[in-house]
């Protein structure tokens, strides 16, 4: 008689509440769980569409009691069709090359990732990290991850987005540029190569973590349309207007963290 082995139970956690690093004045909680062993891949795949977001081994959602603020938000891929302000950025980073680098830290890669953190992060937690909290960002993964490299045609490093490989789009997991390039907009110029590099691969999404719709530094992720948001574990296309539907109709993919 054959014994299947069973099936490691996974568990879920909630962390301690600690200041909204959004929203002025809030309380922000998530649901975390790790990412390890054989599992690590598939387990990836399906909460990145339950609305998770990975951080080195683990996957993380916010659970912030009363509060709906981060929603979940991923680009159409094939139907992307890009407004006149991206064209132009298009056009602007013509000269721009991108190299697909492995989950590798490098002293360059630290040094622009500082210039950005100091000039456009000064007062957060990621402007204090050094060398090898860089590299545990970058190398402490168990998913298939790299490092998306922008450079000019002198090949002086622009821009960084280390990026996942999931089994239906790629992930955003985080990127920095150039902070001295201000019109070339490289954060939106990165997510334009995410979306084309997607399509070339057959993938449907691009996953860019949470819109906050009253956060001016976020807005930037619904100017890509179409785009979908998650709500009572429905993916809905986000309207003309940018304001995200609550849930009436499960006409589209219902998402579940067991499969």
């Amino acid at each position: 008689m054959l014994h299947r082995a069973a099936r490691r139970p996974q568990f879920f956690y909630t962390t301690a509440p600690l200041p909204c690093p959004y929203l002025s004045g809030r309380t922000e909680r998530k649901i975390v769980t790790e990412l390890s062993g054989a599992d690590a891949e598939p387990l990836h795949d399906r909460l990145s569409r339950a609305g998770f977001r990975r951080s080195h081994n683990i996957a993380y959602s916010p659970v912030c009691p009363g509060c709906r603020a981060c929603i979940p938000i991923r680009i159409v891929a094939g139907a992307f069709q890009p407004d006149r302000t991206q064209r132009r950025i298009a056009r602007y980073n013509a000269d721009v090359m991108a190299y697909e680098m492995p989950a590798r830290a490098t002293a360059e890669q630290f040094a622009l990732f500082q210039r950005y953190q100091l000039q456009r992060h000064g007062e957060g937690d990621m402007a204090a990290m050094g060398f090898y909290d860089y590299r545990a960002m970058v190398e402490d993964t168990p998913i298939t991850t790299g490092v998306v490299e922008f450079r000019d045609a002198r090949g002086r490093l622009l821009g960084a987005c280390l990026t996942d490989w999931l089994s239906d789009g790629l992930s955003a997991v985080y990127s920095f540029f150039a902070p001295e390039e201000p019109r070339r907009s490289l954060g939106t110029y990165a997510i334009l190569w995410l979306i084309s590099r997607a399509r070339g691969l057959g993938l449907p999404y691009v996953y860019l973590g949470y819109w906050v719709p009253q956060s001016p530094k976020m807005a930037y992720k619904a100017r890509f349309k179409p785009s979908e948001t998650l709500a009572g574990g429905v993916w809905r296309v986000l309207p003309e207007d940018g304001r995200p539907l609550t849930l009436d109709a499960a006409e589209n993919e219902k998402v579940s963290v067991s499969g």
